[in-house]
């Protein structure tokens, strides 16, 4: 496993840190880091660029002069694209450039990227940003302290990880140029590949391993299978609650008692039709 010197802002040894080689001691892989850029720079992209067809280009649609007779080419519009100011012919439209890539592919991409500046010997972890106010000028003087720029106005590339919440270490760097700061959460590779020095906090380096430790990653995938397996069982559980219940057995003597009511129903209908008959003829001699 690497061990790193651990350094303080006046370019003092305060102590030693060991590095996981989970994490620290990757191959590099560059096909994969390249990857990872080009995901990222797509994701970045605005995709608003925009020209104007012949269907958008302001213009009249009357065909300018007769088909045949006049010796000159046939035009239909003003805003054929073969016309100076017509539209324009298969030109960029608005679009999402954006893609996923594997968060697996991502992370190891991190883990690569970080492996070969720490062989570089471009990762220096330092023990704690402390400044007393957010003054410019005092952080230029910790950076050429480090040695990481040839003279106090003008500093190399340098990417610094630790919490935004240090606020006069946010605030003093931000005028200077080719410098950026970020927390653990919010790095990404092509701040990596973009920038020579690397300079993280003993804080930021426990939390940059914990999210970029592989064990990790097989972990969530264990609660994933899990979670998976667990849902077919309550779905059959869920189904046998849902199915209607047996019907119940309804007493014989209830049965009976409806049928009985049933026919006298059907015995009255009868008197009823056979009645009306009878008073018909009887009211017809009447009339006669």
């Amino acid at each position: 496993m690497p061990t790193v010197k651990v350094r303080n802002l006046k370019n003092k040894e305060v102590g030693d840190v060991t590095l996981s080689d989970a994490v620290f001691g990757v191959e590099l892989n560059e096909a994969l880091i390249h990857s990872a850029v080009m995901n990222y720079r797509a994701n970045g992209r605005q995709g608003t660029s925009a020209t104007k067809t012949r269907g958008n280009v302001s213009g009249s649609g009357r065909k300018l002069w007769k088909q045949k007779g006049t010796g000159r080419a046939r035009i239909a519009s003003l805003r054929s694209p073969l016309w100076k100011g017509g539209g324009n012919v298969h030109g960029p439209q608005p679009r999402d450039w954006s893609y996923q890539m594997p968060k697996k592919m991502r992370r190891g991409a991190l883990r690569s990227a970080l492996s070969e500046r720490l062989r570089e010997g471009n990762l220096i972890v330092i023990d704690e940003f402390g400044f007393a106010a957010p003054k410019t000028s005092e952080f230029l003087k910790a950076i050429a302290t480090l040695e990481l720029s040839d003279n106090a106005k003008k500093a190399v590339k340098t990417l610094i990880i630790d919490s935004l919440d240090n606020a006069n270490l946010v605030l003093s760097s931000r005028n200077v140029q080719k410098t950026k700061v970020t927390n653990s959460f919010g790095l990404n590779i092509y701040d990596i590949i973009y920038h020579d020095k690397l300079l993280i906090s003993k804080a930021a380096l426990e939390e940059l391993t914990e999210l970029l430790d592989p064990k990790r990653e097989s972990k969530a995938d264990a609660e994933v299978v899990e979670v998976v397996e667990e849902k077919p069982k309550k779905a059959a559980k869920a189904k046998k609650e849902a199915a209607p219940a047996e019907p119940v057995a309804v007493e014989e003597t209830v049965v009976e008692e409806v049928a009985a009511a049933s026919e006298e129903v059907v015995e009255e209908t009868v008197e009823t039709v056979e009645e009306t008959p009878a008073e018909t003829e009887a009211e017809v001699k009447d009339n006669e």
